[in-house]
C-alpha cells in the first residue's frame, strides 16, 4: 500500500502545482486591491503606499515564487480585509462545508441503497419505474434552481424555514442539505440499481438461492456486498463534488463555509485568502481520492493485487 500511496502523491503533485498557479494568476486578474480598500478620493501615492505595504508592487513572477515559499513553509499571508493569517480563516470555514457534505453523502447513500436495491429486487415493477423516474429527475435538476425554489416556497411562502445562515434549531440545515441532496441521491440511487440487477441476476446468487438461503440475506450479504465496488466509485466522486461544488448553494444560503469564503475573497479581491481556501480544498479532494482507492481495493482483490505492485 505504500508503494500505491506514493504513486498516487507523486501523480496528485502536478495538479496542485497547476491549481496552486491557476488561482494565483486568476486572483490577480480582478483588479487592483488598492482601488477597492482605499477611498475613492485616495492619491496615487497613498495607493502606491498600500501595494508596497502588502508586497503588490513587486512583479507577478516575483510575488508567485514569494508566495510558493510561502506555502512552503505554511505560511499563506494575511487577509487584506481583516488583518487574520489565511490559513486560520480557510480553516475556521472548512469544518462547515465538511459537515454540510458529509451528512449529505450520508442521506445519500442510505437512500440510494434503500431504493436501489428494492427497485433492483423488483425489476419492471411500479416501484422499479417510479423510483428510476424520481431518480432521474432528481440527477438533473440544477442545485441552484432547487435552492431558489426552496427558499421562495419554504421560506418566503410557508415562513417555515430560515432563507440563510446557521441557527441552534438545526431548521437552517434542511435547505441547503434538501438542495445538495437531489443530485447525489438521484445518481447513486441509479448506480445501485443498476448494480444490483446485475449482482441478483449473477450465479453465485442463483445457486445461495437455490439452497434456500433468506432472501434478506441474499440480498444484504450477498449481492449488495458485490455492488458495492461500483457504487463507492461514484459515490466517492460525488463526495469529491459536494466539497468542490458547494460554493453555489453556500453562498445562496449564507452558509459560513469555505465557498462562501471563496466567493467572498474575490468579490474583495482578497487573494491570500483566497488562494489559502482554494488550497485547502485541492488537498481535501486529493486525500478523499486517496481514500477512495485504497476503499475500492479493499473491497476488489484485483484492484488490490495491482495496488501492490
Amino acid at each position: 500500500m505504500l508503494t500505491f500511496l506514493r504513486k498516487r502523491a507523486t501523480t496528485s503533485l502536478l495538479p496542485l502545482v497547476a491549481v496552486l498557479l491557476g488561482v494565483f494568476l486568476l486572483a490577480r486578474m480582478t483588479g487592483d486591491p488598492a482601488a477597492l480598500y482605499l477611498p475613492e478620493n485616495a492619491t496615487e501615492a497613498q495607493k502606491e503606499t498600500f501595494r508596497t505595504a502588502n508586497g503588490l508592487d513587486l512583479p507577478v513572477w516575483q510575488q508567485l515564487l514569494d508566495y510558493l515559499g510561502g506555502v512552503v513553509r505554511l505560511d499563506f499571508g494575511t487577509s487584506l480585509r481583516t488583518g487574520e493569517p489565511a490559513a486560520e480563516m480557510a480553516l475556521r470555514a472548512f469544518p462547515a462545508t465538511l459537515q454540510l457534505a458529509l451528512t449529505t453523502m450520508v442521506l445519500a447513500v442510505v437512500i440510494s441503497i434503500v431504493i436501489g436495491s428494492y427497485a433492483a429486487y423488483r425489476p419492471n415493477s411500479l416501484a422499479d419505474r417510479l423510483a428510476s423516474f424520481m431518480s432521474m429527475t432528481a440527477a438533473s435538476v440544477p442545485d441552484f434552481w432547487l435552492a431558489i425554489t426552496g427558499v421562495w416556497i419554504f421560506a418566503v411562502m410557508l415562513g417555515v424555514l430560515p432563507t440563510s445562515g446557521v441557527d441552534a434549531s438545526m431548521l437552517s440545515w434542511v435547505l441547503p442539505i434538501a438542495t445538495l441532496l437531489f443530485r447525489p441521491a438521484g445518481v447513486l440511487t441509479q448506480v445501485v440499481r443498476g448494480a444490483m440487477v446485475s449482482a441478483l441476476s449473477a450465479p453465485y446468487v442463483r445457486l445461495a438461492r437455490s439452497k434456500g438461503a433468506d432472501s434478506r440475506r441474499v440480498v444484504t450479504d450477498h449481492a449488495l456486498r458485490n455492488a458495492a465496488a461500483p457504487a463507492l466509485t461514484v459515490a466517492g466522486d460525488l463526495a469529491v463534488g459536494l466539497v468542490n461544488g458547494a460554493v453555489v448553494v453556500e453562498s445562496i444560503f449564507g452558509w459560513p463555509g469555505i465557498g462562501k469564503l471563496m466567493i467572498d475573497s474575490i468579490l474583495q479581491r482578497d487573494f491570500a485568502v483566497l488562494q489559502a481556501a482554494v488550497l485547502l480544498t485541492a488537498v481535501t479532494i486529493f486525500v478523499l481520492n486517496v481514500v477512495i482507492d485504497l476503499c475500492y481495493a479493499l473491497l476488489d482483490a484485483r484492484v488490490r493485487d495491482k495496488a501492490l505492485v
